[in-house]
């Protein structure tokens, strides 16, 4: 149990949880861009491939 708590207090007081936060958050905003951007061309995108598939 007090390893677990030095770990607690080592990880709670090092500034790598904030940097680690901010790459969370900059990961999960791209993740949304990437989505959306899925989600307005991917029709576009698969007929392309299935064109390219059937010239094959």
């Amino acid at each position: 149990m007090n390893a677990i708590r030095r770990f607690y207090v080592r990880i709670r007081e090092s500034s790598s949880g904030q940097t680690m936060t901010e790459y969370v958050l900059i990961v999960a905003a791209v993740a949304v861009v990437v989505y959306a951007g899925y989600q307005s061309f991917g029709a576009e995108v698969s007929a392309s491939v299935m064109a390219t598939n059937n010239l094959m």
